[in-house]
């Protein structure tokens, strides 16, 4: 880890604590239950070791969608993450998806990206190949599905930055964004994991 990266790391709690009272700390939730108008499971993606990730893998269990970054204050979640993977592992799938659209953050290649991974946090949940996550015409399909209303439901909002979160329940619906300044392992995260699928 670069002296970069460790600043970031030990400045972790703090960037948190401050910016949870902002735009980052924002929640947004499905309040209708609106189901998607396009089925989360015909989704696919790839994972960066270049093997396909298909959705429909993921019936029955809640998934949580993060765009992630190497080079961000509020990279120490793939700690967090990694202790909610550990902790949920039977019940929910953590898929992260390395971006670089927020001031060049994440320049790594997806080699890298999963070295720095496992080496620093010890993430062992998947990684998607890099992509862009941001409303662009190159945007990632999942992404594009995440932040589209006319795909997923009801939701517009695309990530507000690195370690943005959309969880989707049991049955494909997309019930939650959370902002980057909310915790994996947080009462907001927590208590949304713990509601069933109706």
């Amino acid at each position: 880890m670069d002296l970069k990266k460790k600043i970031l790391k030990m400045l972790y709690p703090l960037i948190m604590r401050l910016s949870k009272s902002t735009a980052k700390g924002r929640v947004l939730k499905n309040e209708k239950k609106v189901a998607p108008v396009q089925p989360f499971y015909a989704l696919k993606a790839v994972m960066n070791n270049g093997a396909p990730l298909d959705f429909s893998q993921f019936r029955d269990k809640k998934v949580l969608l993060v765009n992630t970054a190497s080079n961000c204050g509020y990279t120490g979640q793939y700690e967090e993450l990694q202790q909610l993977h550990e902790q949920q592992k039977d019940s929910l799938v953590i898929i992260g998806f390395p971006a670089n659209d927020f001031k060049e953050q994440e320049k790594d290649t997806d080699e890298t990206i999963s070295q720095f991974c496992q080496v620093n946090f010890g993430v062992t949940f998947p990684l998607a190949r890099k992509s862009v996550v941001v409303k662009r015409e190159d945007q990632h399909a999942v992404y594009n599905w995440l932040s589209d209303a006319r795909k997923n439901g009801w939701n517009e909002h695309e990530p507000d930055w690195n370690f943005s979160k959309y969880l989707i329940d049991e049955q494909g619906v997309l019930t939650h964004y959370f902002g980057p300044a909310i915790s994996p392992v947080g009462e907001e995260i927590t208590a949304a994991l713990r509601q069933k699928a109706t």
